[in-house]
């Protein structure tokens, strides 16, 4: 891990590497990741006794330890997995990806959009203007340091200038967190809050090794698909383990044609359900539908040519990323040809507003 085992020459001797890295190794392992508690569980967990030797490490020690072996404590992952793979722990027949939400540590009234963000920032200008007005019209000295108030004025104006310039940089972005400018509004079981997208990847344990699950793979995103996590996954997976895993396993999140055209380019074998699988069977499924890319319109079952008429997705995207114009997005809108009577053809009346939605390939749904 490159850890220089020679601690600095003044003050007390240093702990050793092995002993701050298993605090923090059993810490993760077992849910705890403060430091200061992490610092209590030195003094009065048997376990961290024994881990340390006995010995006591403060909370600015192992955070100073943390935040300089960052990086290389992530590399400990792909040791461990490749260790494994060496004395023959892990059967690599099968693997298995999935995601879940993790919320962030910011507050969800702290997302803006860029219209918000700017009546924030008029707001907090007109309130530093005024702050400053108010320390002008003293007719003391001025203060060697600027009042709590106006300081926290400013700090928010900075705040909200760099959550502008981060959404104006990002043309996908619609909104911020203040916060945490790269965490994203993403639906958890706590309901929308501004998080992240965990991913991991993990293959089975031989069974004379006593079985369970070794994760070969791990990941965090700022995306709330887990579409396009798949092949990230799969080459991280591959790259720890040294070699592809002939048959992996998912849910229908990650069903899409795009992750099924790598797969089958990549030689892989997926095992996951179709996303809507009750209307796989349906006469208006999505893969029933044809595209023209001359006209760059689609074609019913019935025959009937939709050209296309605009896109309720988020991303705007072409569909093959360079000749059409259809977006890639949650769904494509498709105008409903005039003189067209969609009750004999489509269930449910679904043409009649004068469109009907069709969900591009992209998000794997229809």
């Amino acid at each position: 891990m490159e850890i220089g085992l020679d601690g600095d020459s003044l003050g007390a001797p240093a702990y050793h590497p092995r002993a701050l890295l298993s605090v923090w190794l059993f810490g993760f392992m077992t849910g705890v990741r403060s430091s200061r508690k992490l610092e209590a569980a030195c003094r009065d967990q048997i376990p961290y006794l024994w881990l340390t030797g006995c010995q006591h490490p403060d909370h600015n020690t192992l955070w100073r330890f943390y935040q300089a072996h960052r990086q290389s404590m992530r590399r400990l992952l792909k040791c461990t997995v490749r260790t494994a793979v060496e004395v023959g722990l892990l059967d690599l027949a099968v693997q298995a990806v999935d995601g879940t939400k993790v919320a962030a540590s910011a507050a969800g009234d702290q997302t803006c959009d860029r219209a918000k963000l700017e009546r924030l920032l008029t707001k907090t200008e007109d309130a530093i203007g005024e702050l400053e007005a108010q320390n002008k019209s003293d007719d003391g000295p001025l203060p060697p340091h600027l009042p709590a108030e106006l300081q926290q004025a400013q700090v928010l104006r900075e705040r909200i200038q760099h959550a502008m310039s981060h959404l104006g940089k990002d043309p996908r972005l619609t909104r911020v967190n203040l916060t945490d400018q790269d965490a994203q509004l993403m639906k958890g079981r706590q309901g929308i809050m501004p998080g992240y997208n965990a991913q991991a990847m993990a293959s089975p344990v031989a069974q004379s090794s006593g079985g369970g699950m070794l994760i070969t793979a791990a990941d965090v995103v700022d995306s709330a698909a887990d579409s396009g996590q798949l092949v990230p996954m799969l080459e991280q997976a591959e790259e720890m383990t040294g070699e592809p895993v002939p048959v992996t396993l998912a849910d229908g999140g990650y069903h899409t044609a795009a992750n099924l055209a790598a797969g089958e380019q990549r030689g892989d074998l997926f095992v996951m359900p179709e996303r809507y699988h009750p209307g796989v069977q349906g006469p208006y499924f999505k893969d029933k539908f044809l595209y023209d890319s001359a006209t760059d319109s689609y074609i019913c079952p019935k025959g009937q040519r939709l050209p296309f008429g605009g896109s309720s997705g988020t991303t705007v995207r072409s569909r093959d990323r360079s000749e059409s114009t259809v977006p890639q997005g949650p769904y494509v809108a498709l105008v409903r040809p005039m003189g067209f009577a969609p009750k004999t053809c489509v269930p449910e009346g679904r043409c009649g507003s004068g469109r009907m939605m069709l969900y591009s390939e992209s998000t794997g749904s229809g």
